[in-house]
């Protein structure tokens, strides 16, 4: 139960940092001293967890699930003197004590329940280690798994699919470089690194140009000297009372006067690499080593100049896999099961261990219709199969190598259906949302959370499926039996306690619906009671509410959560107000709502909140932003679709925060962007503002010649009716600027790429430039890779040389029904693979068509044109 205790451990860290916030402690009544002491014991316990997970028994781990349940009972105990503080808002002395005494008695309670939890966990450990330490001092070196070590790698597999892999790394040991070269196999576990080796192995030019090879399998366990005795003697196991380098030094020199093959297998840390490199010799005679590892950044670690990422099968491989272990021939010899073969197959995606289990179990079953249909439609005669159990074995190893950190994020992938396609962005949401993050110095959760999902990734275990801008991965998913093993381990820790994410849908539609409250969708609804907070002039009641079974199975403490009830008030008088519950703990909270609407007074005392979104499906309409989101020093995210968020004309710098955390902001209207105001977001990466048309206030009123103080910004979107940019100074931070419907003159588009040194992408859309030329004889976009200019009616002439767009990777021309002409020299820009044309003039595409034509007939192939979202073929036109 390590990763249910490391879960809620980090979920209650993050929430007394929290509290422990000069913006949050100025409005309660906490002892300090007493949640730093609490604060250090959940340190040293998540530090104690992090370096020691692995070794974790399961008669600790039945502690390890006592810490889990102590800290969410901490994390509640804090909420809820919190909430009720924030509602009854008293300033009277005697009650201001008898809170404070309330909340230290609650603290001292849970942080006495966590130390006596750490004296019984290290007692444990000490006594169970010293038995481990005694043990290995009786039996000297033994590993827990032997190595193997072969003349040949032993049993020929099947290597359907895997011919031209064959070919492709015997072709690269064999080159003539004389040094010792590293050759990495890389990939998920039962994509088939292991059986590609074997076949690398013992290919008859390999067994002719390595006289000496030697395979060894180094698994997550493994005893440097046995290793290294059983290479002297051929495999065979010697006792011995030599040391590793006396074994190290002896191998070497039988090494040193041969060209030698060593293949080293299944390797999962530098350091087993580390321990053996030194008696591999570097001998000058085309010397090759090669490993296989499951871990993508491991392969760079040990040393290898170069890796083999071995990817899934497509469907035609699939199929002559999958009926070489069924048939034992190249094709189906059945014609009325090979189409429901070939859905068999495909549904393994590509994963050849899962086709080789699959094939297996119908090779030894009737080859009837029947039968295979009903495999078909149902995998669970499959997982219910000795040969699955094997499958998630193997891939059990890839989750149990981990570290505890990434566990609890990895495990999170059971909440998504079946074959899903993630969004990156709405996955790291969620991660910041279940407190899920270890914070990093100098970084953002953001940041933490996208290092966490390449680690994932680098291991193996995530697949990446769409890239965006800048070679950002856009999509994520999982492969169908890592998910499984995702369901697995989930209900053997079941680390989530209580809701700290939901999606709310207020509309006409969902009026008169039943819905999970939770997720606003979901089957099998339950009603539960839970307990409702009210304001100050009410006592707590029970609140009844429809919970789908997901969620109920989801959350263990769900039936302990406290709910505020949220009522919308319906502005234009159609219809009775809207109510919804919210339990207190949130951090994301995303709304959406079809009519015009008063925000509830309540969100206050949602005062974990982290990330609030809203989708307004009203268009054209504003919405006032309480003071009290304002007041929320752990808000991280503030966005809004179809709406706009109006920052109160009264409201002043004091009713700010420092809002250190906040990065997002967007969609405000009529932001003045003060001095004062801007400093209370120092932080702040992506901006959207705008502004009314027809305002008559000067534009010098919103203040946005201060923008530039906001010196961490990254992406900034304006919008505004013909809003005046000549004098405006961009901070140099940016990567990302959107203008849309400013009036601004070429010239200065012209200076804005020198001027912003570190500007990537650049979209200028429906804005108001009097000139119809574009004549860019000076200034550069140096770092520009993405350029879009859409719906700029009035011009009609661009004219540049390559040398301004030195790293322009994608060019989108939109609606320019006036522009005649284009750059020629785009071609010329060797970074430049995409130009996209929406409805431009004949005269535009043609010169596109020209540009891509010339430059394929140079061999430049790469360089491809999109027409109204439809790719030109080369010498079509």
């Amino acid at each position: 139960m390590a990763v249910a205790a490391y879960a809620t451990l980090r979920s209650l860290s993050h929430v007394l940092d929290n509290l422990q916030l000069p913006a949050r402690l100025r409005r309660l009544h906490a002892d300090t001293n007493r949640i730093q002491s609490l604060q250090e014991t959940v340190q040293f316990l998540l530090d104690f967890l992090e370096a020691h997970s692995r070794r974790i028994s399961e008669e600790i781990g039945v502690v390890g699930r006592q810490i889990a349940d102590a800290a969410a009972e901490a994390e509640e105990v804090v909420d809820r003197h919190v909430v009720d503080q924030l509602r009854f808002r008293s300033e009277e002395e005697s009650h201001c004590m008898a809170a404070l005494s309330s909340f230290s008695q609650d603290i001292d309670k849970v942080t006495g329940k966590l130390d006596s939890l750490v004296k019984e966990l290290t007692k444990m450990v000490k006594e169970e280690w010293a038995v481990d330490a005694q043990e290995e001092q009786c039996i000297v070196s033994l590993p827990v798994k032997s190595p193997k070590v072969l003349p040949s790698s032993g049993k020929k597999t099947t290597v359907v699919g895997f011919d031209e892999h064959v070919e492709r790394i015997v072709d690269k040991l064999t080159r003539g470089e004389p040094d010792l070269q590293i050759l990495a196999i890389v990939g998920m576990g039962g994509i088939g690194k292991t059986t590609l080796a074997q076949n690398v192995f013992d290919h008859p030019y390999n067994v002719h140009y390595f006289p000496k090879r030697i395979w060894l399998t180094i698994s997550q366990e493994y005893s440097v000297p046995e290793i290294l005795s059983s290479l002297l003697h051929n495999g065979k196991k010697q006792e011995t009372s030599k040391t590793a380098a006396e074994l190290g030094q002896r191998l070497y020199q039988s090494l040193f006067g041969e060209r030698y093959l060593i293949v080293m297998d299944d390797i999962w840390s530098v350091e087993a690499w580390n321990d053996l490199k030194l008696f591999f010799p570097n001998n000058g005679k085309g010397s090759r080593v090669m490993l296989t590892t499951r871990e993508s950044s491991l392969a760079i670690s040990l040393g290898s100049q170069e890796s083999y990422s071995l990817d899934f099968l497509n469907e035609e491989k699939s199929w002559n896999l999958f009926c070489q272990e069924t048939f034992a021939q190249k094709d189906c010899p059945y014609s009325e099961l090979e189409e429901i073969g070939k859905n068999i197959a495909k549904s393994c995606n590509g994963l050849p261990l899962t086709i080789v289990v699959l094939g297996g179990l119908l090779a030894n079953s009737n080859m009837t219709r029947e039968y295979w249909e009903s495999v078909a439609k149902d995998v669970s005669i499959f997982r219910n199969s000795k040969d699955y159990e094997g499958c998630l074995k193997i891939l059990f190893l890839s989750y149990n190598n981990l570290p505890v950190h990434l566990k609890p994020c990895f495990l999170y992938m059971s909440v998504f259906p079946e074959d899903s396609r993630i969004r990156v962005s709405k996955l790291t949401k969620l991660w910041i949302a279940e407190g899920f993050l270890k914070p990093i110095r100098g970084k953002s959760l953001r940041e933490v959370a996208e290092k966490y999902l390449r680690d994932l990734i680098d291991r193996n275990l995530f697949l990446s499926f769409e890239f965006g801008f800048g070679g950002k991965i856009k999509q994520c998913g999982i492969h169908d039996l890592l998910r499984d093993l995702c369901l697995r381990e989930y209900e053997k820790e079941h680390f989530i306690y209580a809701p700290k994410v939901q999606y709310v849908d207020v509309s006409y539609m969902k009026e008169m619906e039943d819905w999970c409250f939770i997720c606003h969708g979901g089957t099998q609804l339950q009603r539960i009671d839970l307990n409702e907070v009210h304001d100050a002039s009410q006592l707590t009641s029970l609140a009844s509410v429809l919970v789908c079974n997901t969620c109920k199975n989801k959350y263990s403490r769900l039936n302990k959560a406290r709910v505020v009830r949220a009522r919308l008030v319906d502005k234009l008088g159609h219809f009775a107000e809207q109510e919804t519950l919210h339990p207190t703990s949130l951090r994301d909270l995303e709304m959406c709502i079809d009519y015009e609407f008063s925000f509830p007074s309540t969100i206050a005392l949602l005062w974990n909140q982290m990330i609030f979104s809203l989708t307004i499906c009203v268009h054209f309409r504003t919405e006032i932003l309480p003071y009290v989101m304002w007041g929320m020093p752990q808000l991280r995210e503030c966005r809004s679709l179809d709406c706009d968020f109006v920052l109160p004309e009264e409201a002043t710098a004091q009713d700010f925060v420092i809002m250190e955390n906040l990065h997002t902001l967007s969609s405000l209207r009529n932001f003045r962007c003060t001095e004062e105001v801007l400093r209370r977001i120092p932080n702040l990466k992506k901006l959207l503002i705008g502004y009314d048309k027809g305002n008559e206030i000067e534009w010098t009123y919103y203040c946005l010649y201060n923008l530039v103080r906001l010196q961490k910004l990254e992406s900034l979107s304006i919008e505004a009716y013909k809003l005046p940019l000549e004098n405006l100074t961009f901070p140099t931070s940016l990567k990302k600027l959107h203008l849309e419907r400013c009036n601004i003159p070429w010239e200065k588009m012209m200076s804005v790429g020198s001027l912003l040194p570190n500007l990537e992408k650049l979209v200028l859309e429906l804005n108001y430039f009097e000139e119809q030329e574009w004549n860019q004889v000076e200034g550069d976009f140096p770092r520009l890779k993405f350029l879009k200019i859409s719906c700029n009616y009035e011009l009609k002439r661009w004219r540049a040389e390559n040398i301004h767009f030195p790293n322009l990777e994608i060019l989108f021309l939109e609606r320019m029904w006036c522009l005649q002409e284009i750059p020629a020299i785009l071609g010329d820009i060797p970074t430049l693979h995409s130009i996209y044309l929406k409805l431009c003039t004949d005269s535009v595409i043609d010169l596109a068509k020209q540009i891509v034509e010339e430059q394929y007939s140079y061999g430049n192939e790469i360089l491809q044109l999109y027409i109204n979202e439809k790719r030109y073929q080369v010498g079509s036109s």
